[in-house]
């Protein structure tokens, strides 16, 4: 991979792109951002659009799509039943994943709906590195449960292990003979897993995993939402993959799985999500729900504009300059905290750059949503919309029971060939006059808690007046500064 040195001395990310069409962003007052997190009862979720100047909520359909991706969306055929368009991205599908199947759907979470409801029977089991919100809530609402086995260097948070989101392998056959493997649906690695920080397997985690799953003829499924960000990890930090192209280690991760799903808002740029495989009997099985909950099968619930699109995003993705951008700037912001002492998870993952939430305010408990707190206090201070990944994200048990979250994480998402340097610099410097004021954030509670999926449109209430004094307190450092 190129790397690119500054003669005196800077160490920045370089883009490799330029900017041809722009959007007008708007820094509102404090006061404004007072009354914004209030109306939307402190969920960054519940934000306006308008009221936002960074949106780091998240890299899911909000990434910069290229010239080329949106020249392809004027080829599109409509045809409902043998849309060329179809053809098209099944092609690049099969050229780059080496998989002959797939099935369309209009995103990520659906794909697990179809696989959850194709493959997850009550009292069956998914063992997987990591959870992700909407994964789990699919597992489980088809009667199946989550066993969570990463590696524990997953939970340190701090640290310079390169691949935490590393399954572990002798956990993997203990639970396979904890429940025996008539009831193990599959087994689920994800891509950068979302909730511990972005954290990429390795390689030869992967195949580990697959040799596992040969012995017991188990189903190995792949989230590859995030795998842009976990090829690039695989090549600058996996010794045995550097000489390799991303193309070819893409293909052969894909070579190890028996199914792949990805969100294409992620993975591609585009708006959609995939299903492939080699597997006719799971093909089959899958395909009728398809047009029962998504839309023919040529289309899935998406436009074939965006279909067009995902077919070259897929292939710019195999390009080492367009991946490298993301985890290169999340890289530089996690560097510039840490010099600050901002606690932030390290090694820097995919995504974003996450930030330790337990260890900035340590002085709000769990059951008060630290992450939740400093997603509220960051935006209110800064105009930058986060997103918080702990307590919050999860739901209660059937007896009302919170269990905690393993981790309590801002993440500060860093969707690609969107902001500029300065931009990330801005968000710098108020999260570490933030870290500076640390001490007048209080916590939250709920007042509005859905059942399920709490952290997308419950409303919170804060436990104390503290976001008054933080604003009275920006006031006096910052004077009229927006």
């Amino acid at each position: 991979m190129s790397t690119v040195k500054f003669f005196y001395g800077d160490d920045l990310p370089l883009e490799m792109h330029k900017v041809r069409i722009v959007q007008k962003l708007d820094l509102k007052p404090i006061e404004h951002r007072l009354a914004a997190i209030t109306e939307a009862g402190n969920n960054t979720f519940l934000l306006k659009n308008r009221d936002v100047f960074m949106d780091m909520l998240t890299d899911s359909g909000v990434n910069a799509m290229s010239d080329q991706q949106m020249a392809a969306m004027m080829q599109a055929d409509d045809s409902y039943a043998g849309s060329e368009t179809f053809t098209r991205l099944s092609v690049k599908i099969e050229e780059i994943f080496g998989k002959k199947f797939f099935l369309p759907a209009h995103q990520g979470r659906a794909c697990e709906n179809i696989i959850s409801q194709a493959f997850v029977t009550p009292g069956s089991v998914v063992p997987m590195n990591y959870h992700f919100t909407t994964t789990k809530a699919h597992i489980t609402l088809n009667g199946g449960t989550v066993e969570e086995i990463p590696i524990p260097e997953a939970f340190h948070l701090t640290s310079t292990y390169p691949f935490k989101g590393n399954m572990d392998i002798a956990k993997l056959k203990a639970v396979i003979k904890k429940y025996g493997v008539e009831k193990i649906a599959f087994v689920r690695l994800e891509a950068g897993a979302n909730l511990i920080g972005g954290q990429p397997f390795s390689l030869e985690n992967m195949s580990e995993i697959r040799q596992v799953c040969d012995e017991f003829g188990l189903m190995f499924v792949l989230d590859a939402s995030l795998l842009a960000d976990n090829l690039y990890f695989i090549k600058e930090r996996e010794e045995t993959c550097r000489e390799l192209s991303i193309r070819e280690i893409t293909r052969k991760i894909a070579d190890l799985t028996d199914i792949i799903y990805f969100s294409a808002r992620k993975l591609g740029c585009a708006r959609g999500g995939v299903i492939c495989t080699n597997n006719e009997e799971a093909f089959v099985k899958m395909r009728e729900l398809v047009p029962l909950y998504e839309g023919f099968l040529t289309y899935g619930g998406m436009s074939v504009r965006e279909m067009e699109a995902i077919a070259v995003g897929l292939e710019e993705t195999m390009d080492e300059d367009m991946i490298n951008q993301g985890p290169q700037f999340i890289a530089f912001m996690t560097e510039e905290l840490q010099k600050m002492g901002v606690p932030v998870v390290t090694p820097p993952g995919g995504l974003g750059c996450h930030v330790n939430a337990m260890e900035f305010l340590p002085h709000i408990p769990q059951n008060q949503y630290p992450a939740g707190a400093l997603a509220a206090a960051l935006y209110l201070v800064s105009g930058v919309r986060g997103m918080e990944r702990g307590t919050m994200s999860e739901q209660r048990d059937e007896d009302g029971n919170e269990p905690l979250a393993n981790v309590e994480l801002l993440r500060l998402a860093m969707p690609r060939r969107v902001f500029t340097l300065s931009q990330v610099k801005y968000a710098i410097d108020r999260l570490c006059w933030l870290f500076e004021n640390r001490k007048l954030v209080g916590g939250l509670t709920f007042v509005e808690e859905p059942k399920i999926l709490r952290f997308f449109f419950g409303k919170l209430a804060t436990v104390s007046d503290w976001q008054s004094k933080l604003v009275e307190q920006f006031r006096n450092d910052l004077g009229d500064s927006l």
